[in-house]
Formats: structure tokens, C-alpha cells, sequence
């Protein structure tokens, strides 16, 4: 019961050291933009898809990412492919449930032919500074400032793609 002329205050609801020592926030989560581009030597599926997924597996394991943290991506090819989808690459290594789309890119004279661009839109905590695009083969033209690499073990990335493609291939026979 209150009294007139009293002060009232409501019982503290977190005990004293919880307001000295506020807990940390969770880390912010952007959506961020990672870019990569590859060029193939021919127009076949083979070396579309083989390429694509190569360049697909060198960002996933450079910037960690996971299949449930990307929310799309947006892959393009010059007009001189069209022999497949590159969007299969990333449902073989997989990216069942990300939004994926396919086009052309613009027909720009002298411009860089037999490429394979993709930018994937990824949920992450990290810095857009900390993101390492992937940029292989003639397609290091189009940004020589992120064509430097880390090393890569070929032969432990050729096995993490094998990996994939065969979990994929089961799911497939399975029906999902």
C-alpha cells in the first residue's frame, strides 16, 4: 500500500551485478554480396558445371560458408553458354533450398567471353572488407584486385566437390 507523499520504485527485476556487467549482444547479421567468375574452355555441360562448382566450392571454403546461411544467387553466363545451368553446381554441392536464378549478362563489345559469374547473397556476421571473392582463370581480368588467392590443397578441394556430387546423386535416386 502506498502512502502520500512516498516515493515509490518497482523491485529491480535483474539482479545488481546484471546491470554492471550487461550481457553481450549477439552479433549483428548482414546479408552480404559475394562475387565469382570463371571462364570455361567450351559451351559443353561438363565443363560449365565442372567450373562453376569449382569456383562455388573455393568461395564456399574460403569465406565458410554454409548452405542454410545463403538466402540466394544470381548466377549469369556470356551468350556463347548455354549448355546448362550453372544453378545446378550449387544444388550439387548443396544448396537445396536457396533461392537460385540463371541469365545473361549484357552483350558488351570485347567483352570477356565463355564466363561464368555468379553473386551470392550470404547471411553472415562478417565484415564486407572480411568476404574474399573468387576470381579463376581469364575472369582474374575483371577484378585483378581480388585475384590473389590464398593457397588452396587442389586435391582436398577436388575431394570435398566428390563428396558432395555423391551425397547429391543418392538424394536424387532417392527422390527428395
Amino acid at each position: 500500500m502506498l502512502q502520500a507523499g512516498l516515493w515509490y520504485s518497482p523491485p529491480i527485476a535483474a539482479p545488481v551485478w546484471a546491470l554492471r556487467y550487461p550481457q553481450k549482444e549477439p552479433p549483428v547479421m548482414f546479408c552480404r554480396g559475394v562475387r565469382g567468375a570463371t571462364t570455361v574452355q567450351s559451351n559443353t555441360r561438363e565443363e560449365i558445371l565442372r567450373e562453376t562448382r569449382h569456383m562455388l566450392a573455393l568461395m564456399i571454403r574460403l569465406n565458410g560458408i554454409a548452405p542454410e546461411d545463403v538466402a540466394s544467387a544470381i548466377f549469369t553466363t556470356t551468350h556463347d553458354l548455354n549448355a546448362e545451368f550453372p544453378a545446378l553446381a550449387a544444388r550439387q554441392l548443396g544448396w537445396l533450398d536457396a533461392a537460385l536464378m540463371c541469365g545473361h549478362e549484357m552483350e558488351v563489345p570485347n567483352s570477356l567471353p565463355l564466363c561464368v559469374r555468379v553473386l551470392v547473397h550470404w547471411n553472415t556476421t562478417r565484415a564486407a572488407s572480411e568476404i574474399q571473392h573468387v576470381y579463376l582463370k581469364n575472369a582474374t581480368r575483371l577484378r585483378p584486385d581480388k585475384a590473389d588467392l590464398p593457397p588452396i590443397d587442389e586435391d582436398e578441394l577436388e575431394g570435398w566437390i566428390s563428396q558432395q556430387l555423391a551425397a547429391f546423386n543418392s538424394q536424387q535416386r532417392a527422390g527428395r
